[in-house]
């Protein structure tokens, strides 16, 4: 259980940074992000669609992999011991 815990724990850190990187980092580095994107700016496209997007896929990746390894932890609990 406890590598259930601590595989928990580095996807946890691992999705925050990630999310502080698009939140704080992307607005605070804006002005040098300027280079065409889809269309318009790197940095309007980020605000304006591009995070919520990235906020969509932490979501995403934090349901399944928590799925697959809650379901995996349960068979190891159910499982008989030696």
């Amino acid at each position: 259980m406890t590598r259930h815990w601590q595989a928990t724990l580095w996807l946890t850190t691992g999705l925050l940074l990630v999310w502080a990187v698009v939140t704080f980092g992307l607005p605070f580095f804006a002005h040098e992000l300027r280079f065409k994107w889809l269309g318009g700016p790197f940095s309007f496209w980020m605000a304006a669609q591009g995070s919520l997007l990235v906020y969509l896929v932490i979501v995403a990746v934090y349901g399944w992999a928590m799925n697959r390894w809650d379901i995996s932890a349960m068979a190891d609990d159910h499982a008989p011991h030696d």
